[in-house]
């Protein structure tokens, strides 16, 4: 389990400086890391260390990470992203 201050840091690396990415990593980051297992918990602050051009390929579906060991919580990751909200 992540400690509160793990769980800043990794907030704040989420926090990418590109839109796009920011509207997909941080409401995940919000909503879900704290209920990744701690494999999942490494593969996204592993994720957190690729470039942002790289991540944002992934997350638009367009290519795959080389490093198999990321493609699980890139699918996550996606899923979340396309999981409808209830804005009310």
């Amino acid at each position: 389990m992540a400690s509160d201050e793990e769980a800043r840091r990794v907030y704040w690396h989420s926090r990418r400086g590109m839109l796009e990415l920011d509207l997909i990593l941080v409401p995940f980051v919000e909503q879900q890391y704290a209920n990744l297992t701690e494999e999942q918990q490494h593969a996204y602050r592993a994720l957190l260390a690729c470039e942002d051009t790289e991540i944002y390929a992934w997350m638009m579906q367009r290519s795959q990470p080389e490093e198999e060991s990321l493609r699980p919580i890139v699918q996550r990751i996606v899923q979340h992203a396309n999981t409808p909200r209830d804005l009310s």
